[in-house]
């Protein structure tokens, strides 16, 4: 029996109800809640919604799905910010998310006539719809203005056995992956001239194959000892505090250290409030850290160049030496860190854009630094996202991942617990152990397989001091991390148009 959907097997109105109610399952997929499981629930109750539809009953339907997915999963944004910025983000996000549900849509109707067979309905569809999934993900962590990568299905499984499966194919892989068994699921639900058995066997055999691929393994080159300070610093945009007062805070946390051998200490972003290569009260307590706890010290700061341009840094530190390396973020924050296309943009909402006066420039230094023949790769607050900057430190040979991060601004909500577990996630893609700094948490230390080592909860003063172990391991997805993406992505659409090329025409009238 041949499966019809130009025939929707809901009427428009539940559609849009089960859009919405997919957007808040999937969000409830992530941290803090972390349910994980409803990833696939949510998932393929999307693709079902937009089952039969026609293009614009789909960009209805994919609009209230994105946006009840986006608006909470960032709703942190509207800690200090209001309503205003998580709105706008929002709704852009579920612009791009409707065209890709029209995408998947166009599918459902026309993709069937390719494969029309058990096989195609319950294998190949899912290999299209996935990939469509995939290319609208690829294409948002991109653009515009290097995109926003927050919410790819794949970041909901940190906590779950599938987590493992980064390490063979990318973030991207195991989005695929998801969108994969969701649409098997649900195609196997549909089937009803398929002996359940069958059904039953093609789901549980997808599942089950995907569960038992082994995690990669890992080969040690050794291990460095690290001391991660969480000095409870409110350093956020909004912070009311004294200039100096975060850096005396991460001092204060870091004092009770002395004595302890480390091989470096590891401060979060912005932890030194004061730049040190320019003030010299901040230097010599850079210096004192590093002189007590005899070992470097890598803190975030603000930096300027001698043209007048304006960083948000890391520097490696050394007592006597000063800063010996400095990583500039490449990839800072559009609409936080910097305004783009200022003379437009900031007629629209000028208060709101007042916050955000200065400019941080791109940096163009590589994002390793050699810690005693160790080499370290940097990856500043929403740095984590970008596959590109992994994908470059590991190139460069990173060993292991400091990930210092502010997350002030965003109080209690679930960015931080978001974020953390984006490292995780990270630290398994790459065969690499990870430290997540953070000023006020979650501050974590995670090995190469996703196993805690330590961490800190959020508001807390303290330090994580463990030995992490290094690797030059070389994961399948830090072989080419672009391959897997692509290829999912270009079977989707691939698989789109050949179902539009192979279309029944309409016959032309010739009375």
């Amino acid at each position: 029996m041949r499966l019809r959907p130009r025939r929707p097997p809901l009427p428009l109105w539940v559609a849009v109800l089960a859009a919405a109610l997919s957007g808040f399952l999937n969000a409830a997929a992530f941290p803090g809640r972390g349910w994980w499981p409803l990833i696939f629930v949510g998932t393929g109750l999307m693709l079902w919604s937009l089952i039969g539809r026609r293009v614009w009953a789909s960009l209805l339907v994919g609009l209230v799905g994105g946006f009840a997915f986006f608006g909470n999963h960032i709703l942190w944004l509207t800690v200090y910010l209001g309503p205003v910025p998580w709105l706008a983000l929002a709704a852009l996000e579920s612009i791009f998310f409707a065209i890709g549900a029209a995408l998947i849509a166009l599918a459902w109707r026309f993709v069937p006539r390719v494969w029309p067979g058990t096989a195609g309905r319950l294998l190949a569809m899912p290999v299209v719809l996935a990939g469509l999934w995939v290319l609208r993900e690829a294409i948002t962590s991109v653009w515009p203005y290097g995109g926003f990568s927050w919410g790819r299905l794949a970041f909901s499984q940190s906590d779950s056995p599938f987590a493992p499966l980064v390490a063979w194919l990318g973030i991207s892989g195991l989005s695929f992956v998801i969108a994969f068994l969701s649409a098997v699921v649900l195609q196997a639900l549909r089937e009803v001239s398929v002996a359940w058995t069958v059904r039953g066997i093609i789901a549980t055999g997808a599942f089950t194959f995907a569960l038992l691929i082994p995690a990669w393994p890992v080969i040690s080159s050794g291990s460095i000892r690290v001391a991660a300070v969480q000095g409870n610093s409110n350093s956020g945009l909004f912070a009311q505090t004294q200039p100096g007062q975060t850096l005396d805070d991460h001092l204060q946390a870091t004092i009770p250290l002395i004595g302890k051998r480390v091989d470096v200490v590891v401060w979060p972003e912005n932890a030194s409030d004061i730049d040190p290569l320019r003030n010299p009260t901040a230097a010599r307590t850079l210096d004192y850290v590093s002189a007590a706890m005899k070992a470097p010290l890598v803190t975030g700061t603000i930096t300027q160049d001698n043209k007048g341009r304006t960083f948000n840094s890391l520097l490696l530190w050394e007592s006597g030496k000063g800063a010996v390396d400095q990583y500039d973020k490449i990839h800072p924050v559009p609409f936080a860190e910097y305004l783009p296309d200022r003379a437009f943009w900031y007629p629209f909402a000028p208060s709101l854009f007042d916050m955000v006066p200065r400019d941080y420039s791109f940096g163009q230094r590589d994002n390793v630094f050699d810690i005693n023949g160790a080499a370290a790769g940097l990856a500043i607050c929403f740095d984590i996202v970008d596959d590109s900057l992994i994908q470059r430190m590991v190139n460069d040979g990173a060993e292991f991942i400091l990930a210092p991060t502010n997350n002030a601004d965003f109080g209690h909500t679930d960015e931080s617990s978001q974020q953390v577990a984006i490292a995780r996630l990270r630290g398994i893609e790459t065969g690499r152990s990870i430290v997540n700094d953070s000023t006020v948490g979650v501050s974590a230390m995670f090995a190469p397989d996703g196993r805690i080592i330590d961490q800190l909860p959020t508001f807390t003063t303290g330090a994580m001091v463990a030995d992490i172990p290094l690797s030059h391991t070389t994961t399948p997805a830090t072989l080419d991390s672009r391959a897997v993406e692509w290829l999912a992505g270009g079977l989707g659409i691939s698989g789109l148009v050949l179902g539009l090329l192979l279309r029944p025409r309409r016959k032309r009238s010739h009375g």
